[in-house]
């Protein structure tokens, strides 16, 4: 390709306080619409904002996170533009001095190297209503529950190169706001959405393209085809010698396409201003060190961890560290089998992820918790079971029928690990195929697996697999 591609993400993270950023109206998702609106966020004359301290405090966490610049002194500001959900004609944000500014992030590529991006700036915002089409006919409905919930805005420098590479950087976000309990990450309910700023250039420039910018995106794959498709329709544009024009598009999934929504607008364009009913955000050392002390452990040092002090690879310890919950959750499993760490990342990578996502389940109401996963991985690791008939046992513990000592004892399901019991049965299957004895003895080795298989069929799967196959082979040897 004589194209580079140029890309920057602008993600919208709605900050998981329980009241708005510039009011007291509730913040809770699913409510009746225009139930949770109050006159400031109507912008209702008379009214005056008051800073949510909460929002304060996550935007501060995020900086931290991410090595950036907390601002000792940050401005909100009006952003002046109509639209129909929103009430005031303006949106409070930061613009000129904003909270967080200058971080950076490491995100991992296919190849296993990894790649830093910059982090522009974060700044603190209101969202806006919104609007509701498919429930009216020729109208349009207008729902204000959303308007002031508080937004941390994070801004990305053009770094990445391809959507794969903006992907890995929008789920390394996805994470560590969840990480940080800041956001729930819920993107099918628009509490973490993204918009998508791509241009092209000859390779070897220094001067960036015109880009354009592909509005609120909300599932990783979305983003992925949305700027695939904006970086094939731009190509076409340039080399059959068109120009871009810069604007703002829109992400048509079941066409999978974007199209132009409006011309995209400067800053001048919004006409900011200091917001004359608020004071400067100050932010003082003491606010930050608290901050700093309540951090949890973040995404890339329990990888690191979990691969220093469970011996786990790199590949394993970065499935398991994907949210906090999951992490957790392994960590328990782990201390509940007495400490068998790979087997732990096995079964809890395998099985148990795979039922909770065929059942749709979260980790916190899964049938089977981690002192019951433990429980059972404690049983395989003690030659109660087998690892076969282990996953008998985890079904069931996941349909209600207990725990597994409950499940072994109930199904009879416990290992034959007597050996004088399963030579007495190799004996017999022996006795009863001595052709197949004789052309094994003769150098048919693949006939080892049907001696097996008939020695598992005779004990129900029972045998203890390690006994049963040295003694076989010592009894097939003569």
């Amino acid at each position: 390709m004589e194209w580079e591609v140029v890309i920057g993400l602008e993600i919208h993270a709605q900050l998981a306080t329980r009241s708005k950023i510039f009011s007291g109206a509730a913040t809770a998702y699913g409510a009746a619409p225009n139930t949770q609106a109050c006159a400031i966020d109507l912008g209702m004359p008379g009214v005056l904002p008051v800073l949510n301290a909460e929002a304060v405090r996550m935007a501060a966490k995020f900086g931290l996170a991410i090595g950036a610049t907390v601002a000792e002194r940050s401005v909100f500001a009006r952003k002046n533009y109509f639209y129909p959900d929103l009430p005031k004609g303006y949106q409070i944000s930061q613009y000129e001095l904003p909270v967080v500014s200058q971080g950076t992030l490491d995100i991992e590529l296919e190849d296993g190297t990894t790649k830093t991006i910059g982090v522009t700036r974060a700044h603190l915002e209101e969202d806006a209503g919104k609007s509701l089409h498919e429930e009216f006919a020729n109208a349009t409905g207008i729902d204000l529950n959303r308007a002031g919930t508080p937004l941390l805005e994070i801004v990305s420098e053009p770094d990445m190169r391809s959507a794969k590479e903006a992907v890995a950087y929008m789920k390394k976000i996805h994470s560590l706001v969840r990480y940080l309990g800041i956001c729930d990450g819920n993107m099918q309910e628009g509490s973490f959405r993204c918009d998508a700023n791509v241009s092209l250039r000859k390779k070897g420039s220094e001067k960036f393209g015109t880009r354009t910018e592909t509005k609120n995106l909300n599932s990783f794959r979305f983003v992925e085809r949305a700027i695939n498709y904006e970086i094939e329709r731009q190509m076409d544009v340039l080399e059959s010698g068109g120009s871009i024009v810069q604007e703002t598009r829109l992400y048509d999934a079941n066409k999978d396409e974007t199209r132009s929504m409006r011309s995209k607008e400067e800053a001048n364009d919004y006409r900011y201003f200091p917001d004359p009913d608020l004071l400067p955000l100050a932010i003082d050392a003491a606010f930050l060190n608290t901050v700093r002390a309540a951090l949890p452990e973040l995404p890339d040092a329990k990888k690191q961890r979990f691969m220093d002090e469970y011996g786990l690879s790199f590949y394993d310890a970065g499935v398991l560290t994907t949210s906090r919950e999951l992490a957790d959750f392994y960590e328990a499993v782990a201390a509940a089998c007495g400490g068998q760490a790979k087997l732990a990342a096995n079964w809890v990578m395998g099985d148990f992820s795979a039922f909770l996502n065929r059942d749709n389940h979260e980790i916190a109401d899964a049938p089977v918790n981690a002192a019951m996963l433990g429980g059972l991985l404690a049983r395989i690791e003690d030659n109660t079971i087998s690892g076969k008939i282990a996953k008998e046992v985890f079904e069931a513990m996941w349909a209600g029928e207990g725990d597994a000592d409950t499940v072994i004892e109930k199904r009879g399901l416990k290992q034959i690990t007597d050996s004088s019991a399963i030579e007495a049965i190799i004996d017999e299957i022996i006795a009863a195929n001595p052709a197949q004895v004789e052309q094994y003895r003769g150098g048919k080795d693949k006939l080892f697996g049907f001696f097996v298989g008939q020695a598992m069929k005779a004990t129900q799967g029972k045998a203890n697999p390690q006994q049963l196959n040295e003694l076989l082979k010592r009894k097939l040897a003569g």
